[in-house]
């Protein structure tokens, strides 16, 4: 006949394991365990090593400069005749009167120690890197009244144009630095300017939603463009035909036909700002690059995206 083992409840054998873990170590509570010197001895060589390990050795040599200079002075006694504390014979009759090169050969001591200890002291300073630039600030331009947003060089080297917050585009002399030239007529921040290899012409885009064709023969808007949704942040030249590109933050780019004023494609794919467009002879013709962290090519003729690049983490 089996004996009905008695069952306990969950919090009862809790308590009881606990009562004895108790009882076990009770003596033990507040005691920290037994130092092992071994390790004590390893771990102070480690950290002592780590923080002192470059003056190591220059201690050892010290030390041995030490000892060679006090084996090389050796005893010193005081030749005869010479002032004890319990006598007062002094040496003014003296023809040579008598010092103690012990006093001289300590304070020589002292002082190249102290002159080892500032060596071994100073601190170890970075080697200055030999190469230079090849270039160096030539001149500072100044006019502006706002942010300079954008810079565009004349292909013939003679003048490069530049836009600002203050809506005025300013054409200088590349030679001189000189004020050439100011153009108005944005109502808003100036962000891109393209100047034309091919034609007279400079094209400008900015924060107000337009784009503009300056002839510069007579500094003069000739042509709009109208039909981006919000600002306008960048715009490129295609190299052979007679094409203007342009980027901004309605997400979109567009193709314009730079004689008609025609929108012949609108670049849609981007789900962000198109902060930067880029044109080329070759294919892919037409490269974008957005605030939603993708660069996209693009065919012209189509109108179409080819591919995505989308390896970049922010825009």
């Amino acid at each position: 006949m089996t004996e009905d083992v008695q069952r306990h409840s969950v919090h009862t054998l809790v308590f009881r394991s606990l009562k004895r873990s108790h009882d076990m170590f009770l003596s033990n509570q507040g005691l920290l365990p037994p130092v092992d010197e071994k390790a004590e001895n390893l771990r102070r060589a480690v950290k002592a090593r780590d923080l002192y390990g470059m003056v190591f050795d220059d201690v050892k040599k010290m030390q041995a400069m030490k000892h060679l200079r006090e084996a090389e002075a050796g005893p010193n006694p005081p030749p005869p005749g010479t002032r004890n504390d319990d006598t007062n014979v002094s040496n003014e009759g003296a023809v040579v009167p008598y010092t103690d090169t012990s006093l001289m050969t300590r304070n020589v001591q002292n002082n190249t120690q102290n002159q080892l200890a500032n060596i071994v002291k100073k601190v170890p300073t970075m080697p200055k890197p030999k190469w230079h630039a090849p270039w160096k600030l030539y001149r500072v331009i100044a006019g502006h009244l706002g942010w300079v947003r954008c810079v565009a060089v004349e292909p013939g080297n003679e003048w490069f144009a530049t836009g600002a917050a203050d809506r005025i585009i300013k054409i200088w002399d590349l030679a001189s630095g000189q004020l050439k030239v100011s153009l108005t007529g944005h109502v808003s921040t100036v962000r891109g300017l393209a100047v034309s290899s091919r034609h007279p012409y400079l094209f400008s885009c900015g924060e107000d939603r337009q784009v503009k064709c300056w002839d510069l023969e007579y500094n003069k808007v000739i042509r709009h463009y109208h039909g981006h949704l919000s600002a306008v942040y960048s715009l490129a030249l295609h190299p052979t035909i007679d094409v203007l590109l342009t980027a901004g933050r309605d997400s979109t780019a567009r193709v314009w036909d730079m004689r008609t004023k025609a929108n012949v494609h609108t670049l849609t794919g981007h789900t962000h700002t198109v902060a930067s467009v880029i044109a080329q002879a070759s294919e892919p013709q037409v490269i974008t690059g957005s605030h939603d962290t993708t660069i996209r090519l693009w065919d012209l003729a189509a109108g179409k995206s080819i591919c995505s690049l989308t390896n970049h983490k922010k825009s």
